[in-house]
């Protein structure tokens, strides 16, 4: 196997900084064992203005195949055929041999470290990379669809024929591949230790849960936003449906972090570790889930949006009557959600009460089309948690994009906090609510909306109603007026919808992303986990697909 990395330079930047960047001496040919052989790094030029270093694999075709023997049949890339762990392209042709090769060889140059010259670590150079003979399942199309978005001004993937003396045989599953383009040498190595196993499509060891730290780390920065995406965590991983399904979420978070400026820690806050997050006997709490039971039913929804829907509480009441056919919730914490699956035993669930939930993970800032067509809406302690700047942004993904017929919203009552003792004066229920409304403040809010978007509202208490400062909780019910649309998304919200992160839910969404925690302490990118009233729901809160549509959709 074999791969070349060049560049060019002046006599004040020399292209001979290459050698400092690899931490391999151009004036040197040095041997590195591995585990299938011995790899050679050497400079076949090395000047001020051009240098070339070149790595080249010698694979043991013997240890190889004795490595090969005792696996479990078809892991890791293990052969199918008798013959083929002796006559094969291992020692031959770039694979996943190759790239364990980068990341031993070319440890620190992948992590971008080099103390010797760090500014040039950190630059960008003009770079060209060719590989002579390198497996493509999907062809020369593929290997432009997977390097092209990757800052590459030039990718040329040459088919390799059969036989060059038999032109009517066609081509060979192999490449020749040359990039050139300028880019930082640690991205250009960590997209080939990415893409050379994912072209091949095979791995020569067993894929173990690690390897979604490995993708990620060496994603970082491109992976997240690549338009193949799904593809490229898939091979990596082998197909297995499980990492691959923990790579998405993880990656799903990326976006929306990177989409608001923040820390992947930040967004994925909902479920406190230090603490007990789950729902006691709270009698506010049952009282409220009661509450918008009861108005789902009598507004005789069927189809239900649980926005922000946390560790499942409401999910799971929701799932115990059968009036409710769909029930849908939605949340950005992978935490949260995975504490809501083991809530709802979604792996041990039959196939009705299966096809009835579904969970994902998304952002309730964002529009999505996929919102719309529901009976109702339920956003259950989440404005509070939100910016006041962004509420237009959720206002407007919920009223005005996904319009369903009925939105219930609940919120805390800042009035009824004197009635709190353990509350000190001035304090927030929750350290992370941006603010509690008085009721007058709510109803204006609420008043505002139904206006601008076509509903109509009407408010109701949840808890002892107190004569002197109202209930622990205000809920507005909100009823679409039919024939009325939605108003204009405001300035905030179209920013959202133009910036929004893909919002392609993972494979197997259900079973990964769960419920609902009521009254558990939402976030807004950045909250945490509250008392034993507000634990764990989050205002990154987006769509889902029903089972019977993704099974449509697989099968179109």
């Amino acid at each position: 196997m074999f791969l070349t990395i060049s560049t060019t330079g002046t006599p004040e930047l020399p292209a001979t900084d290459l050698g400092f960047l690899l931490h391999k001496h151009p004036e040197k040919a040095q041997r590195f064992s591995t585990a299938h052989g011995t790899a050679h790094v050497f400079y076949p030029e090395a000047t001020a203005e051009r240098c070339t270093a070149a790595l080249l694999l010698e694979v043991d075709p013997v240890a190889l195949a004795r490595r090969a023997k005792g696996r479990a049949k078809g892991r890791g890339g293990a052969p199918d055929a008798a013959l083929a762990q002796y006559v094969n392209d291992r020692p031959y042709a770039a694979s996943s041999l190759l790239s364990v090769a980068l990341g031993s060889v070319f440890g620190s140059a992948l992590r971008g470290v080099c103390a010797a010259r760090p500014d040039r670590a950190e630059a960008a150079l003009p770079l060209r990379i060719e590989v002579p003979a390198m497996p493509a399942r999907g062809g020369a199309d593929l290997v432009r669809r997977l390097f092209g978005p990757l800052g590459w001004s030039t990718v040329e993937a040459l088919p390799v024929p059969l036989d060059e003396r038999f032109p009517e045989w066609g081509d060979s599953r192999y490449v020749r591949l040359a990039l050139e383009g300028e880019l930082r040498l640690a991205d250009a190595l960590r997209q080939l230790y990415v893409l050379l196993p994912v072209l091949d499509d095979s791995k020569h060891y067993w894929v173990s849960p690690d390897e979604v730290d490995k993708l990620l780390r060496a994603g970082e920065g491109w992976l997240a936003g690549h338009p193949e995406q799904e593809l490229i965590t898939s091979r990596y991983l082998a197909r297995r449906r499980v990492l691959t399904r923990q790579a998405a979420e993880r990656l799903e978070l990326v976006r929306l972090a990177e989409a608001d400026d923040l820390v992947v820690e930040d967004v994925d806050n909902a479920v406190d570790e230090s603490a007990d997050t789950e729902e006691t006997p709270v009698p506010l709490a049952v009282r409220r889930r009661e509450a918008i039971l009861r108005v789902l039913r009598e507004s005789g929804a069927s189809r239900v949006l649980d926005l922000g829907c946390g560790q499942g509480q409401l999910v799971q009441a929701l799932l115990k009557d059968v009036r409710f056919g769909e029930i849908v919730g939605v949340d950005v914490s992978a935490r949260a959600l995975a504490a809501a699956e083991r809530r709802l035993g979604l792996g041990r669930l039959g196939a009705r009460q299966a096809a009835r939930v579904s969970l994902t993970q998304g952002s309730l800032t964002y529009t999505d089309k996929r919102l719309t067509g529901y009976d109702a809406a339920v956003l259950s302690e989440v404005v509070e948690h939100v910016d006041p700047p962004r509420l237009p942004a959720l206002e407007y993904a919920v009223f005005g994009s996904a319009r369903p017929g009925t939105v219930i919203v609940t919120t805390p009552n800042v009035e009824y906090n004197v009635r709190w003792e353990t509350l000190p004066a001035g304090r927030a229920r929750h350290g992370d609510h941006r603010f509690e409304w008085t009721r007058a403040e709510f109803r204006g809010w609420a008043s505002a909306v139904a206006g601008r978007h076509g509903y109509t509202v009407v408010f109701e208490p949840v808890g002892p109603d107190d004569p002197e400062v109202g209930p622990p909780t205000q809920m507005g019910v909100f009823t679409r007026v039919d024939g009325a649309r939605g108003g204009p998304a405001p300035e905030d919200a179209r920013q959202h919808e133009d910036a929004r992160p893909q919002d392609r839910a993972p494979e197997d969404a259900r079973g990964e992303h769960t419920g609902h925690s009521e009254h558990t302490g939402r976030t807004d990118h950045t909250g945490r986990t509250g008392d034993g009233e507000h634990t764990g729901r989050t205002d990154h809160t987006g769509r889902t697909r029903h089972t019977e549509q993704k099974k449509q959709a697989k099968a179109a």
